[in-house]
């Protein structure tokens, strides 16, 4: 068995964040080209704009808490064909790390740890389609976009805020649904992110996903994507990658479900990174009034557009 020639494995049980006492504060948002952002994308942009890709690079693209962490798993286990040794050899943001993750002094960059990977390298985003680097394009690169509906991406989102320090604070669940609305979160608009890469899907090498579909039959979802992947994958392997890409299991591999992150990053005491992975969650959130408005809310961003979702309306 050969590890990748980056030794990421033993970066990983070398480097000790907590051990330096790193405090994370928390950024403040930034515009870039309209979009919000978090300082440390903001402020790293030209390095994540003029990023390389190779022709042979997976990229996988969705809005922030829409299953990237469930994909980057299916991939890997779909390129390391179920081998569950090769899929614990590093955390996943390691194994396949975000391209715009930048926090100085604490973790390696997604950059830096992609310059160090060896061909074909998988990598995650949740850039809107506009802003993905025009190497992906120019290299005719295969990107693999899973999209969420609104309501459960929000509630998240909402608690992904709360635990993780890379993120503003959320203030109370009201102002953030309010937030989210108005599209004033970290990486921009649901609404333009998932209808920017669904018009884009007929344009390139898109596999566009649904959450939802997944959560109804992932033994059929994961074919697609080893098929899309150009994998061959023995039925008895399929079975084992259904298997370990559960919820259940990955809420319990330290490699998946971000528990190798130190607190002062990632605070799970107050919400786990992998919280419940449940289709009409946001039912147990909203108000009668608030889903009220959200529904006319979203009506009107949505309306010319072909995309439908599940268990939004």
């Amino acid at each position: 068995m050969v590890l990748p020639s980056f030794r990421i494995l033993e970066m990983e049980l070398d480097y000790h964040p907590e051990a330096r006492g790193i405090t994370v504060r928390r950024p403040q948002l930034k515009l870039l080209e309209d979009v919000p952002f978090p300082a440390w994308v903001a402020g790293n942009w030209e390095t994540v704009k003029n990023f390389q890709a190779k022709p042979d690079d997976l990229l996988i693209a969705t809005y922030p808490k829409a299953g990237s962490t469930w994909m980057q798993e299916i991939v890997d286990l779909i390129s390391q064909n179920g081998d569950v040794v090769m899929c614990k050899r590093a955390p996943i943001y390691r194994r396949v790390p975000v391209l715009e993750y930048f926090m100085d002094n604490t973790l390696p960059t997604g950059t830096g740890v992609l310059a160090k990977m060896e061909s074909p390298r998988m990598m995650k985003t949740h850039l809107p389609i506009q802003l993905v680097p025009k190497s992906f394009w120019e290299q005719d690169c295969k990107t693999i976009l899973v999209a969420r509906n609104a309501k459960d991406s929000l509630v998240s989102y909402f608690h992904f805020h709360r635990t993780c320090n890379l993120m503003p604070e959320p203030g109370t669940w009201h102002k953030f649904s309010q937030k989210f609305m108005e599209g004033k979160v970290s990486f921009g608009p649901w609404y333009d992110h998932v209808k920017g890469w669904w018009e884009a899907k007929d344009k390139h090498r898109i596999l566009f996903l649904f959450y939802e579909d997944i959560k109804e039959n992932p033994r059929r979802e994961i074919l697609k994507v080893a098929e899309f992947m150009e994998k061959v994958v023995e039925e008895d392997v399929i079975e084992k990658i259904v298997h370990l890409s559960s919820f259940k299991v990955m809420k319990d591999n330290p490699m998946a479900n971000y528990t190798t992150l130190p607190a002062s990053i990632m605070n799970q005491n107050i919400s786990r990174f992998m919280r419940k992975g449940q289709v009409g969650d946001w039912k147990n959130h909203f108000t009668v009034s608030q889903n009220e408005d959200f529904d006319e809310h979203y009506e009107r961003q949505m309306v010319n557009s072909s995309l439908k979702f599940r268990n939004v309306l």
